[in-house]
């Protein structure tokens, strides 16, 4: 095996995947890597971007300010808004106010055998996740998670993002090619040339010629050029658990100072679900379902159902509806050889928790991390890399099934998902040992768990899910905690703007600068 230095790294594929590991590589490299790392990408412009709006974790701040962006040019160039969570409506029964917050605050600090325990003594008329934090009252107020003084990327309450994803893209790919110093080949791809010992050694384009690496990303999305075409590696499918496989998605305007919804909302319908989105200038909403329970004629119904109940001004007639299919699964390998899968060519599934881009953004970490110096190195990292996001895989399908196996919906497809035979076996055994403690690190034990303790015990409770019968004391610390969540939730909710006033006071301030300018 060569000792050559890894000093070429190719991203291959634009879109969200390819220009955030262009900008992370070419922001973080410079002070970490052994060697000077050159960045190149290659997009073709015959590939259209896949947008419909997306939704990010808090992850997303830290990144922004990593790769130097300015958070209110990130969100006026993306219309973007704020994400404090997601709320999940009609999930457990489709009956009367059925529904329960998954926020991005955890609980009140303490054990949580003691936090259960208290809200179950001196709270049990509220759902788990209202008695416990601030954050769903902020959320159903649509309120901003920060006020205009706060320095960038700071909150009273945690964030992430709701987002253009087109538009995403395009920012991302000025600021690599003008700020970060990421070369662009904007050319198609016609071959992929590799080496005598296997390595991906460059690929070749239509007007440029070869573009050669050491190391190669692929970024270019189902088609999986790299990874799935050239080095052949299988998908390992998630189907028999995660059901969904098609979309329809459309995009309707907002009227001017409308409220601006503070979360992602997901609509249990009978056949599986409903995303809005919502943004400055338009909502993104989506009809999740899966095509065996559900025809594409019948999820059109309930979509226009769903927008005659939300949006009762549009005329849902003339909005097109974008069918999107898809298939659960992910590589059995995502690193192999030379080449690392980021993004749709690593894998999707279902976009419930909006897990998509936290996951280009936990590759690009675990990379950045650990970036092989020399060639001989790479293939200890690649067994390392796949040996952890196989067991992040595998922890986000549990936890996407989750949100199913506790329902009490009768349909067929409801039905369905709580059969036993689709419900993961690691899963299965953390429902039994659920039912006498609540989700604890014990359960999730990495520091870095894609989706913590306090998220399991979110979904659980707010889907009723029994909390264990014989709950202790909860001590006086925990009765005070529960009266602090109340007290701070009122002054949050005084103090905050609402998300409208917030994001057009951004575009008024920076309206006003440009005319000085001028």
């Amino acid at each position: 095996m060569t000792e050559r230095e890894v000093s070429k790294v190719v991203v291959v594929g634009g879109g969200t995947a390819g220009w955030l590991s262009a900008c992370l590589l070419a922001a973080r490299l410079r002070d970490t890597a052994a060697t000077t790392v050159e960045v190149t990408l290659v997009e073709s412009p015959d590939v259209p971007t896949i947008g419909v709006g997306e939704g990010t974790w808090p992850t997303m701040r830290r990144t922004l300010a990593q790769i130097g962006l300015d958070e209110t040019d990130f969100l006026l160039a993306c219309d973007g808004a704020f994400k404090q969570g997601s709320r999940f409506d009609g999930w457990r029964t489709g009956v009367g106010d059925d529904r329960y917050y998954h926020p991005f605050v955890p609980p009140l600090a303490g054990e949580p055998r003691d936090v259960v325990a208290g809200w179950q003594a001196h709270a049990a008329d509220q759902r788990f996740a209202e008695a416990v934090g601030a954050q769903p009252r902020i959320c159903g107020l649509d309120l901003a998670p920060r006020q205009r003084g706060m320095p960038d990327y700071a909150g009273a309450l945690n964030y992430a993002y709701h987002l253009d994803a087109g538009k995403f893209a395009a920012l991302l790919a000025d600021h690599a090619t003008g700020r970060l110093g990421v070369r662009l080949v904007r050319d198609h791809v016609t071959d992929v040339v590799t080496d005598v010992d296997g390595d991906i050694a460059a690929v070749r384009t239509r007007a440029s010629g070869e573009v050669a690496g050491d190391l190669f990303i692929d970024c270019t999305g189902q088609t999986a050029l790299l990874i799935g075409r050239t080095l052949a590696t299988g998908l390992v499918d998630r189907s028999a658990e995660l059901f969904n496989d098609s979309a329809l998605a459309v995009q309707l305007p907002v009227a001017a100072g409308s409220p601006i919804a503070a979360q992602t909302v997901a609509t249990a319908h009978p056949a599986g679900w409903i995303w809005d989105i919502g943004l400055p200038t338009r909502r993104g909403v989506g009809c999740v379902y899966a095509s065996r329970y559900m025809d594409d004629e019948a999820a059109r119904t309930v979509l226009d159902a769903y927008l005659a109940r939300t949006a009762p001004d549009i005329d849902i007639a003339a909005l097109p509806a974008r069918k999107l299919s898809f298939r659960s699964a992910h590589r059995e390998r995502f690193w192999v050889r030379n080449c690392l899968a980021v993004g749709l060519s690593a894998g999707f599934l279902e976009p419930l928790e909006a897990s998509a881009i936290v996951l280009i953004e936990l590759s690009l970490d675990a990379l950045i991390a650990n970036f092989p110096a020399r060639r001989d190195t790479m293939d200890v990292h690649a067994r390392r890399f796949d040996a952890l996001f196989r067991y992040r895989w595998d922890r986000i399908v549990e936890f996407l099934k989750l949100h199913y196996v506790l329902s009490e919906r009768t349909e067929p497809y409801w039905r369905d998902q709580r059969d036993p035979a689709t419900i993961p076996p690691r899963l299965a055994e953390l429902l039994a040992v659920w039912r006498d403690q609540p989700p604890s690190s014990f359960d999730l034990p990495h520091a870095d768990e894609v989706f913590p303790p306090a998220s399991y015990q979110y979904v659980l409770y707010g889907m009723g899910f029994p909390p264990p019968a014989k709950a202790r004391d909860a001590g006086a610390g925990i009765i005070g905690g529960l009266v602090q969540v109340e007290q701070r939730a009122r002054a949050l909710a005084a103090g905050l703007p609402t998300h409208r006033a917030y994001l057009d006071a951004l575009r008024r301030e920076r309206g006003a600068v440009i005319m000085e300018r001028h």
